[in-house]
C-alpha cells in the first residue's frame, strides 16, 4: 500500500471523514486532470521485484525482517509473508538502453540480498509460486510483524466473517479453509509499471487488458501449490481467492472480488476508474493522518492523494490504475500485476518488453478497442491464460487463434514496433524479445516445471520431488539462463545440495484408512485389492485411533461371521507414531529397534502419511 501507519476504520465519524477525504481527493485529481498538471512526457517506466527467501533445505526461512534491516537500503521493503521481500527499481525514462539499465539494477539489487542472505544461511529465489511451500507456512505467525498487515488481515476476516474457502481445480484438486489471508504471501510477481499520457489513460488502459490473456500466456511459470498441480499460472485464482473479503452471501454493491481482471471496458478519464473501485468496495482502513489535497492545491502545491492511495490500496485489479508524484511532478500509470516473479531476471526484463512494446505499439484499429471486442472475450482469454498457458485459444480479430500464431504473427511484430517508436536501443529490442519468441517455441517456466516435477514423481515421493525441483530451478537460476533453453529434469535426477531426508520425504500420503465399526471383512477386501498390509483406524476427521494388519485378521479371514466382526474388535489401539519432520535415520532407528513394519505418521493426533518397512 506504500503507507505503513493504516488503521482501522472504525466509527461511523471515522468512515465519514475518510470518505469525505476521498472525494476531495477524487476532485483535486479532476481539477489536475483539467488544467493539464499531469505529466505527459517523457515516459517512464519501473517495476517491484518480490523474491522467495529460503533456508539451505529450499523450505522457506522466515527471517526477513533481520534480512531487511543487514541490507540497509531503501530500495528494499516487506511482503506480507516473513519469508518475502519486496525490491522497488527506480523508474527509467523508455528510451535508448532502458531495458539493459533495469536489467542491471535489478542484477546489483539481488545480489545485494544474497550478499546478505548467505550471511544468514539463506537463499534468494524467483518464482510465482514456491514448489516446497506447505500449509505449515501460511498459518499467521509466518506474517510479517509489521503493523499494516496485522490491520489489514483483522480487517478482512471480521468483514468476512468466515474462513476463507479456496477451491482450485486443475489436473489436480486443492480445497481448503483459512483462517487469515496469508494465503496471499504465497504468491511473488514482477509487477510492472508503464506511465501513460493522461490524455490516453482510458485507452491504453482497454488496451492493457485486452492484451493481458496472451502477454499472460507466455509468462506462466506457476504451476504447483502444496505439491498439486492446478493452473499454468496458479496465483490467478490462489490470489482472487486468498484475499476476497466477500461472504458467501454476497453483498450486492460487492459482487467482484478485490482481486479481479473487472468485468466491463472503461470510459471517461481516469478518476471514473477510481470512482467506479470506491462505488464498489467498501473502505478498509484509513491512515493516522491525511492530507486535504484541495487545501495542498490551492497553496500551490502537489497533493499526494493519500486516501485515494490507500483505498487502491486494497483493490488489486490485475491491470490497475495509479496515481503517483516524482520529482515534485504527479503523473498516471498502469501497474501490471499478472506476471510471476522468475525464472530468471532475463526472462522478466523480457516479458517486460514485450508488455511496454504491446503497449506502445497499439495500431491504430485498436486505438478503441472496446468498440470492436467484446469485453467478455478479453475476459476469457485471461483466465484461458491461466489455465492453459501456452496451449489457449485465444478470441482474437472475431476469431479463434492459437497462442502461438496470435504471438509469433501479431503481437511480437507489434512490440518490436512499440518499442523502436519510443527509441529504445535495437539491440535491447532484439536481445529481450527473441527471448519470448524462443519462450513460444520451445517452453514456458510452467511447462519446465511440470514436466520435471511429472518425471521426479516416477521416482520419489512428493516432498523430496519439490525440494529436488527447487533446488534445480535455484541452480538454473544462479546461471542465468532463460528458462527457454532449460533442460528437463529426468526421473532420477537430484541435487548437489545436502538436504537432510526426513520422514515427510519418504511417507505414503495415498492412504486408505478403516473406521473401528467397519466390518473386518472390508478389511480383508481392501487390503487383499490394494495389496496392503496395514490400515490406519481412523474416526471423525482423520483422528488416529488403532491399526490393523494383515496379521491381526488373518485368523479371522474364513469365519463365516467375519461381515459381523468390527474392525475395534482385533485392531492394535496402543500405537508409537512419528512426525513428518522426523529425521529419516532416526525413524529407520525406531522401526528396527521395535521390530515395526509401518509406523502411522500424525499431526495433531490426526493422520497425515504412513511409513512401511518397503519405503525405508
Amino acid at each position: 500500500m506504500g503507507i505503513s501507519n493504516v488503521i482501522k476504520l472504525k466509527s461511523k465519524k471515522d468512515k465519514s471523514e475518510y470518505f469525505h477525504r476521498l472525494i476531495k481527493d477524487i476532485e483535486a485529481l479532476e481539477m489536475m486532470l483539467e488544467k493539464g498538471m499531469i505529466e505527459k512526457f517523457p515516459i517512464r517506466i519501473g517495476a517491484e521485484q518480490e523474491f522467495f527467501i529460503l533456508n539451505n533445505e529450499f523450505l522457506p526461512n522466515n527471517n526477513s525482517l533481520e534480512l531487511l534491516e543487514n541490507i540497509n537500503d531503501p530500495h528494499f521493503t516487506t511482503e506480507i509473508g516473513n519469508y518475502n521481500l519486496e525490491i522497488n527499481l527506480d523508474p527509467i525514462e523508455l528510451k535508448g538502453d532502458c531495458f539493459s539499465r533495469m536489467y542491471e539494477q535489478l542484477t546489483s539489487l539481488l545480489l545485494k540480498a544474497n550478499d546478505v542472505a548467505r550471511e544468514f544461511d539463506s537463499k534468494i529465489l524467483l518464482t510465482g509460486i514456491l514448489p516446497t511451500l506447505s500449509q505449515k507456512h501460511i498459518t499467521l505467525d509466518n506474517m510479517t510483524k509489521v503493523k499494516r498487515y496485522a490491520v489489514l488481515n483483522k480487517v478482512a476476516m471480521e468483514l468476512r466473517d468466515q474462513d476463507i474457502s479456496i477451491h482450485i481445480k486443475g489436473v489436480d484438486e486443492i480445497t481448503l479453509l483459512h483462517d487469515s489471508i496469508l494465503l496471499e504471501g504465497c504468491n511473488t510477481s514482477f509487477q510492472m509499471h508503464l506511465q501513460i499520457n493522461p490524455d490516453e489513460f482510458i485507452d491504453s488502459f482497454n488496451w492493457a487488458q485486452a492484451i493481458a490473456g496472451p502477454v499472460l500466456a507466455v509468462c506462466c511459470n506457476s504451476p504447483l501449490l502444496f505439491g498439486k498441480e492446478l493452473w499454468n499460472e496458479t496465483r490467478i485464482s490462489l490470489f482472487s481467492q486468498s484475499v476476497d473479503i466477500r461472504a458467501n452471501s454476497y453483498l450486492l454493491n460487492e459482487s467482484q472480488s478485490r482481486v479481479s481482471f473487472e468485468n466491463h471496458w472503461h470510459t471517461g478519464s481516469i478518476s471514473d476508474i477510481f470512482k467506479d473501485n470506491i462505488a464498489r468496495f467498501r473502505c478498509l482502513l484509513t491512515a493516522e493522518s491525511i492530507e486535504d489535497s484541495l487545501e495542498v492545491l490551492e497553496n500551490g502545491g502537489v497533493p499526494k492523494l493519500n486516501a485515494l492511495g490507500i483505498h487502491n490500496g486494497t483493490v488489486y485489479r490485475w491491470n490497475r490504475a495509479c496515481y503517483g508524484v516524482g520529482g515534485g511532478k504527479p503523473h498516471l500509470r498502469i501497474e501490471n500485476r499478472y506476471i510471476p516473479a522468475g525464472p530468471t531476471r532475463k526472462d522478466e526484463v523480457a516479458n517486460m518488453a514485450f508488455w511496454v512494446g504491446l503497449m506502445r505499439g497499439r495500431t491504430k484499429e485498436c486505438d478503441k478497442i472496446h468498440e470492436v471486442m467484446d469485453f467478455k472475450d478479453a475476459n476469457s482469454n485471461f483466465y484461458s491464460a491461466a489455465r492453459y498457458g501456452m496451449k489457449s485459444q485465444f478470441f482474437w480479430d472475431g476469431q479463434l487463434v492459437s497462442s502461438q500464431k496470435l504471438i509469433l504473427e501479431k503481437f511480437l511484430p507489434m512490440a518490436y514496433e512499440g518499442l523502436r517508436s519510443m527509441g529504445v536501443l535495437e539491440k535491447d529490442i532484439v536481445h529481450y524479445l527473441s527471448i519470448i519468441e524462443k519462450r513460444v517455441s520451445a517452453q514456458t517456466g510452467a511447462d519446465w516445471m511440470v514436466r520435471s516435477y511429472r518425471n521426479l514423481l516416477s521416482t520419489k515421493k512428493r516432498n523430496e520431488s519439490l525440494q529436488v525441483l527447487t533446488a534445480n530451478m535455484y541452480l538454473n537460476q544462479e546461471k542465468e539462463i532463460p528458462v527457454s533453453d532449460w533442460e528437463i529434469l529426468k526421473s532420477n535426477a537430484t541435487t548437489t545440495f545436502n538436504i537432510k531426508k526426513k520422514v515427510h520425504h519418504v511417507m505414503n500420503t495415498d492412504i486408505f484408512s478403516i473406521e473401528e465399526k467397519d466390518s473386518l471383512e472390508l478389511a480383508v477386501y481392501l487390503m487383499k485389492w490394494k495389496k496392503i498390509h496395514h490400515m490406519p483406524v481412523i474416526k471423525n476427521d482423520k483422528e488416529l485411533v488403532g491399526l490393523i494388519t494383515w496379521t491381526d485378521i488373518e485368523k479371522y479371514h474364513d469365519r463365516e461371521d467375519i461381515d459381523t466382526i468390527p474392525v475395534g474388535k482385533v485392531m492394535t489401539r496402543s500405537l508409537v507414531s512419528i512426525s513428518q519432520e522426523m529425521d529419516f535415520d532416526e525413524a529407520k532407528e525406531l522401526m528396527n529397534s521395535h521390530n515395526f513394519n509401518c509406523l502411522p505418521v500424525v499431526k495433531d493426533n490426526k493422520l497425515i502419511g504412513i511409513v512401511t518397512s518397503n519405503d525405508m
